[in-house]
């Protein structure tokens, strides 16, 4: 395996809980994903990204981290992760895992022990800060999830911060101890023979250290969170923090073929990644302008490379995973065709990058719906109706059409099933060869195929409007990759004639007339 095997590769990310349920108690677990490998290894994907499976009162579903070396056993064990990763090696492929170094849960022995007093071996360990004199908290930073991002803990009298979850207090970067336990952290699970790190909300570890107010923003348009209102100066993206990660990849280093991937949460999308993406700090970064930025636009694609200045810097780019509004419906609305996002998986698999596919996305999933009365997320929950969360691109993968809750579980899964989904589970697509699960095999095995497509630079092609056409190169060779995003058939030329390369998706190439019929794409190599 090379040992850069994640530049330009895909990684297919797995959300434990609702992937699949190995002893039937309507919760995925380690031994679902050890028993659908198979199904990982024919995607043709280089590796999986794990989301959190760590001991935790999952209050926010195991981002709230209260052991950081062991397995919650609702998930397996140790020694059911350590089988998975020998079982993921075996198949030639990568494992990285969700690494929350930010907070931790309340229920964390490390936060138990700093609430207790002012003077603890680990009093501080976590941000605490005093009242004000009108006995406020200490300054205007909002939690994202509503709400101020302090709360008052009558043991210390004092408040504790959280950008999250009041039960998720952020622990506090600037004591060295708390740096070097992290660390310890790392290198625990290194020696297990994970493959790197996915890193969550890494530009979030450090606050600071004057606590000085965030000044106000104004938010445009639409519905907005309290947090849309304020420019994070303060509480987000400090200076310390590239140092930090700078020690992080050195340990990381240590180790051969290893990697880190942070998830970046910034207003400055592109340059906050580039920033995070060094030799000298991390390998790669991913942020949300993609997940988060609406409608799709050939303006919006180009954005994302246009702006990426740096020639050391390696992006890492994904249009679903398990904190937004699944990418068809995102984009497509809810009456979404499936041509539409086949296209939107065959335009993913040719950008510059390394690609993050969320588990479903291969399937063409839809947002599910999900009841109020059965909603999991707290997110959701606090900004029902507005919002409904992240519940709708976390249920359960549909894996048979007509069985009990689409072969997840012989038990009630944690979500309900979405009847949308069990229509095209995998059973059903796998009989049909031009189906959206083996047409996404094809789109990675082209990238996979070609160096252009998987290591190469990345020049666009003016054409007309909503078609987005670009120029990947590698060495002597160079693809046309063009797409056309809307339901209108488009036709117009192209600057020289070429050789179409098969790819799944409708399009039709005569000299240098390229025909694109609604949502189809054509890659040309010239």
């Amino acid at each position: 395996m090379d040992a850069e095997w994640w530049r330009g590769g895909v990684i297919y990310q797995i959300y434990p809980r609702s992937f699949f349920d190995s002893n039937n108690d309507g919760v995925g677990d380690l031994g679902g994903v050890a028993a659908k490998l198979d199904y990982i290894k024919n995607l043709g994907v280089d590796g999986i990204w794990l989301s959190p499976f760590f001991p935790s009162p999952m209050k926010d579903f195991g981002y709230d981290v209260s052991h950081y070396r062991d397995v919650d056993p609702i998930f397996g064990s140790v020694m059911d992760f350590d089988h998975l990763v020998d079982r993921v090696h075996g198949a030639g492929m990568r494992i990285i895992i969700d690494q929350v170094y930010s907070h931790t849960s309340d229920k964390h022995p490390w936060f138990e022990e700093s609430r207790l007093s002012r003077d603890n071996s680990k009093s501080d360990w976590y941000v605490w800060a005093n009242a004000k004199p009108d006995g406020g908290p200490p300054n205007n930073w909002i939690s994202l999830f509503g709400g101020q991002a302090w709360s008052w803990d009558t043991r210390r009298k004092q408040y504790y911060m959280h950008n999250f979850l009041s039960e998720q207090p952020d622990l506090n970067f600037h004591c060295e101890e708390v740096q070097q336990a992290i660390l310890e952290v790392a290198d625990w699970w290194l020696e297990r023979g994970v493959d790197g790190f996915r890193l969550d909300v890494a530009n979030f570890y450090y606050c600071d250290r004057e606590l000085r107010d965030n000044p106000p923003k104004r938010a445009e348009g639409g519905y907005h969170r309290p947090y849309t209102h304020q420019q994070h100066l303060y509480d987000r993206s400090q200076p310390e923090n590239l140092v930090f990660l700078g020690k992080l990849r050195k340990l990381v280093d240590q180790y051969p073929d290893r990697m880190t991937v942070a998830e970046i949460g910034s207003d400055s999308y592109v340059q906050r990644s580039m920033e995070y993406t060094s030799p000298q700090h991390l390998h790669t970064a991913y942020n949300f302008l993609f997940l988060e930025n609406a409608p799709l636009t050939p303006r919006l694609i180009r954005s994302a490379f246009e702006d990426w200045s740096s020639d050391d810097a390696w992006p890492s780019w994904s249009f679903s995973n398990h904190d937004v509004i699944r990418v068809r419906d995102r984009w497509g609305g809810q009456d979404a065709s499936i041509e539409f996002a086949e296209m939107l998986l065959g335009l993913l698999m040719t950008l510059r990058g390394t690609i993050f596919l969320y588990q479903g996305e291969e399937l063409g999933l839809p947002q599910a719906y999900v009841p109020f009365d059965k909603l999991q997320d707290p997110e959701g929950i606090r900004f029902w109706p507005e919002s409904l969360g992240r519940d709708g691109c976390r249920t359960p993968i549909p894996w048979r059409t007509g069985v009990q809750n689409a072969g997840f579980s012989s038990a009630e899964p944690w979500l309900p099933v979405d009847p949308r989904h069990e229509e095209i589970s995998v059973e059903y697509q796998e009989q049909f060869e031009d189906s959206t699960l083996n047409k996404t095999r094809q789109f990675i095995e082209v990238r996979s195929e070609n160096p252009a497509l998987r290591l190469g630079t990345i020049r666009f092609l003016d054409v007309p409007d909503p078609a987005i056409a670009f120029f990947r190169e590698h060495e002597n060779d160079i693809i046309l990759c063009i797409f056309n995003l809307e339901d209108e058939e488009m036709v117009f030329d192209i600057p020289q004639i070429g050789t179409v390369i098969p790819y799944g998706l409708p399009g039709m190439l005569n000299n240098r007339t390229v025909t694109l019929p609604p949502f189809g794409g054509i890659l040309i190599r010239l």
